[in-house]
């Protein structure tokens, strides 16, 4: 099979115009998806708690599947596990390895879970693939407010506790003797953080939610050192892997999440290559200033 083979068995546009309208609250709750990834994602990589977000997903994942075999709605489902994890994260792992070793235990025993109850549903198998990989083409109007909603608590609580929290990811030490409530702080946004990777799981699934609340924000750190304009990338990053993978899965034969985390990737390498280019353009000009005040 040669490269054209490839492409045409993976993306067929021949009918793109006519699904295109079909996913309207698709692209909608991609959009909201990625604002929220891109916003979280900023404290996420500042407070060093990536691997806290993939224990989360899978304890998401367990209680999207619990929904799943009782028949009751699974994005509820997954909030409340989501929830329940990134909760018991914040009250029991206050130091970073109490967290990871908590998180470690969390991990597979929510999977355990989670792979138990698509054990024993008896439904659709796509049902199944969906939570692990995501399902946002079947997004209906009663999901998508169900995601607005979410994703304004999501947003609005990082605008009232932006900056304590900032100060406080930065420098938790510095900030307590300050008298900020780095404790109450850190029960908040970890509550934030478990609705939003319930909120992302509806777009890649369990598996591969990282790609929307840790990939932007890393790749937006790598080129640039201003505050709000890493900000502002990330929710760019953020926006483009959510919305490009919902435009290009309309048009193939695979489910988005590898195109959501393939554009993703993309972004981030591009990111660390121009980084690799400035890092190397600076120590020319270095070594130039150098060789001349010689």
């Amino acid at each position: 099979m040669d490269l054209s083979d490839f492409f045409s068995s993976v993306f067929d546009f021949s009918d793109y115009g006519q699904l295109l309208p079909l996913v309207t609250n698709s692209l909608w709750a991609a959009a909201i998806l990625g604002l929220v990834g891109g916003l979280i994602g900023i404290f996420v990589m500042m407070r060093d708690l990536a691997f806290a977000v993939h224990g989360i997903a899978e304890l998401s994942f367990a209680g999207a599947a619990l929904a799943l075999l009782i028949g009751a709605n699974v994005v509820l489902g997954s909030l409340v596990g989501s929830i329940t994890a990134a909760l018991l994260l914040a009250v029991l792992g206050l130091r970073a390895r109490d967290r990871n070793s908590i998180t470690g235990v969390i991990m597979p025993f929510g999977l355990g879970l989670g792979i138990l109850f698509l054990a024993l549903y008896e439904g659709r198998s796509a049902n199944k693939f969906g939570l692990l990989t995501g399902q946002i083409v079947a997004v209906d109007s009663v999901q998508l407010n169900l995601l607005a909603i979410c994703a304004a608590v999501v947003v609005i609580g990082l605008v009232v506790v932006w900056r304590p929290l900032t100060f406080a990811s930065a420098d938790p030490d510095l900030a307590e003797a300050r008298g900020v409530p780095v404790g109450a702080l850190s029960i908040v946004f970890m509550f934030l953080l478990g609705l939003s990777v319930a909120l992302s799981i509806q777009v890649v699934g369990a598996l591969l939610v990282l790609s929307l609340l840790i990939t932007p924000a890393a790749a937006a750190l790598l080129v640039t050192s201003s505050p709000r304009l890493v900000v502002a990338l990330s929710v760019v990053f953020a926006l483009v892997s959510a919305v490009g993978g919902i435009l290009l899965a309309l048009g193939g034969r695979i489910p988005i999440s590898p195109y959501v985390t393939t554009i993703s990737f993309a972004i981030y390498v591009v990111c660390r290559v121009i980084m690799k280019v400035r890092g190397r353009s600076r120590r020319f000009s270095a070594d130039t200033s150098t060789v001349s005040a010689r």
